[in-house]
């Protein structure tokens, strides 16, 4: 129950870093939803059908990285975004070269967005 709670919390709050630095210079607030998206709709275009099929993407993901956290005994905050940062440059690192709507997204707010997600689920998988 820890492990779903701390990847509910962390998939929900760690686009908060990409989303306000869209709104901060302009950019569409979705658009890193909508690339998600595209990990299992590859070619479709609808920005509503994107993102639907964001949702359970990024759900998928947030509770597999959540289980790999746990299972290495990443504990607290700090840990945790120090995790993030690695889980961004396997997840970035791949996705970049397969979906080009995530490799053309700004680069500084997507490791934010790991490291605030690593964090946010380390600290919860605290005992």
């Amino acid at each position: 129950m820890r492990v779903l709670r701390a990847a509910a919390w962390a998939a929900v709050l760690s686009g908060i870093p990409s989303t306000a630095h869209a709104l901060a210079t302009g950019r569409d607030p979705f658009e890193a939803a909508r690339a998600a998206g595209t990990i299992l709709l590859r070619q479709e275009a609808t920005p509503e059908r994107l993102l639907a099929a964001a949702v359970p993407v990024h759900l998928a993901i947030s509770l597999a990285w959540t289980v790999v956290l746990d299972r290495a005994g990443v504990r607290g905050a700090l840990r945790g975004g120090i995790a993030g940062l690695a889980i961004a440059a396997l997840d970035l690192g791949v996705a970049s070269r397969r979906f080009p709507r995530i490799r053309r997204l700004p680069l500084g707010a997507q490791l934010a967005d790991h490291a605030a997600f690593g964090a946010i689920a380390g600290r919860l998988l605290q005992p």
